[in-house]
């Protein structure tokens, strides 16, 4: 890898909107884990789960895209 392949690299995954990403998805896992904890009922406990797996998959996303940045 190249200075100028390395430094494209790194321009891309510094992008803000990566973190934006990521931030969005901690933020709804908060979410999801705070409905989890709040109340005791089956119903909001599973909606809580799918909330937290969302958040989950999102955070997950910003990731691989900071780590697939070549």
């Amino acid at each position: 890898m190249d200075a100028k392949e390395r430094e494209k690299s790194i321009d891309t995954a510094n992008q803000p909107a990566i973190y934006m990403t990521i931030l969005v998805g901690v933020i709804i896992c908060v979410i999801g884990t705070f409905l989890r904890f709040a109340f005791d009922s089956t119903a909001l406990s599973l909606v809580s789960w799918a909330i937290l797996a969302i958040g989950t998959v999102i955070c997950c996303k910003g990731v691989f895209k900071i780590l697939d940045a070549k």
